[in-house]
């Protein structure tokens, strides 16, 4: 089947979970996040959870767990921690977790920041995968980078993604 026909049967809404990892931000000034949701909800996508972690692996993997336990979404989308500083450590949560792991979504968000913000973007280690049935997507915490990595490649592909998934 092509990708055309793919979209085609792939579900229009999903259900999403948003987490920003920060240890400087609350939700209320959760700008990235708030961007998300509101984007999301505005193509008719659920949110089913919005939250602020702090830069802590063991807390970013068990809020993770347990929020596609509990939760349930289809796609978790998480700002922040995607860095080189010894605070970051999304990556090293999150990886472990991956079933799958999108190995196109860390070079094709590189490439796009290249085009904004030159060789700087290659400090990013945005990456996605799929634990148990949720797509999860790790992206910078800046706004302009959430803005990127949704416009660009993740909203354009979130029902196609969770068809594939459910498959």
């Amino acid at each position: 089947m092509s990708t055309h026909e793919h979209k085609k049967h792939a579900p229009r809404t999903v259900t999403i979970a948003i987490i920003t990892v920060s240890t400087t931000r609350a939700l209320a000034d959760d700008a990235s996040g708030q961007w998300i949701s509101k984007t999301a909800a505005t193509a008719g996508h659920q949110i089913v959870h919005h939250q602020v972690i702090p830069d802590d692996a063991d807390i970013i993997a068990s809020t993770v767990q347990s929020v596609i336990r509990n939760e349930q979404p289809q796609v978790i989308l998480i700002s922040g921690g995607t860095g080189i500083t010894p605070q970051d450590v999304t990556i090293e949560a999150i990886s472990p977790l991956f079933a799958k792991v999108l190995t196109g979504f860390g070079p094709l968000f590189a490439q796009l920041s290249f085009k904004e913000i030159g060789s700087a973007a290659y400090l990013s280690r945005a990456t996605a995968g799929v634990i148990e049935d949720t797509v999860v997507f790790c992206m910078p915490g800046s706004i302009n980078a959430c803005k990127l990595a949704c416009r660009e490649l993740i909203f354009p592909e979130l029902g196609h993604l969770v068809k594939h998934v459910m498959d």
